[in-house]
């Protein structure tokens, strides 16, 4: 079953003097449990569709639909309610708050979801910490952590709200090859035994060809 639908998408950029077009006509589906692989050259679009699918950013033409509900027609604060609880973001420079502790970056996403307590929030942090072997660090600093251990943490992030669907751009460009290897077995972990959905921006082949299906980009438009 499709949990992602995007048909006739199109993302133009304008300015005064130029028009740049970031995607053309894409039409894309994605199944529930699927993990996607996305490649291409730098610049063909790659990142500007994850951030269409992440709902980051509208369509210049298209619609949109995840999980049966046509965002096209949601408002900003449908928008970020409906992203907060379905989606989860993983980045390749981790995007981490400095300031904050392990445990204070991964309650983030559950502080702005209403109806959730102080109580169950630690305890929902406490839960992905150990799951993903960070409890140990719990009260470091980004900065007192390794590259793989800050991936770590922003995939803790990512699944501290039980989202249906993962998005993850370059997952992996920032580490070195091992601990690459240890996020990419996290990802398929969690896609196996959680059922999540993956869509993962990744320049990397190897990687790719581990997951169920790769959809190849090239200047704004699906090749193959």
């Amino acid at each position: 079953m499709a949990i992602i639908t995007l048909n006739g998408i199109s993302k133009v950029y304008r300015t005064k003097e130029i028009e740049t077009t970031a995607l053309e006509n894409v039409n894309l589906e994605v199944n529930e449990g699927e993990f996607l692989s996305i490649m291409g050259p730098s610049g063909c679009g790659k990142s500007t569709l994850l951030n269409i699918i992440g709902l980051l950013d509208k369509p210049t033409a298209g619609t949109v639909s995840i999980l049966g509900q046509d965002c096209n027609a949601m408002s900003d604060r449908e928008l970020s309610h409906f992203r907060n609880k379905n989606l989860g973001f993983v980045f390749q420079s981790f995007h981490l708050i400095p300031s904050l502790d392990v445990a204070a970056n991964v309650e983030l996403p559950l502080i702005y979801r209403s109806g959730v307590s102080a109580r169950e929030r630690k305890e929902r942090v406490d839960q992905v910490l150990r799951r993903l072997e960070m409890s140990h660090r719990i009260h470091h600093l980004p900065s007192q952590l390794s590259g793989g251990q800050c991936q770590r943490v922003a995939i803790a992030r990512a699944i501290v709200g039980q989202p249906q669907i993962i998005l993850a751009d370059e997952p992996t460009g920032n580490l070195d090859s091992k601990m690459g290897a240890e996020v990419m077995a996290l990802l398929h972990r969690l896609n196996k035994e959680d059922g999540i959905t993956i869509i993962m921006v990744t320049h990397n082949e190897a990687q790719a060809f581990e997951t169920d299906r790769i959809v190849r980009f090239f200047d704004g438009r699906i090749i193959g």
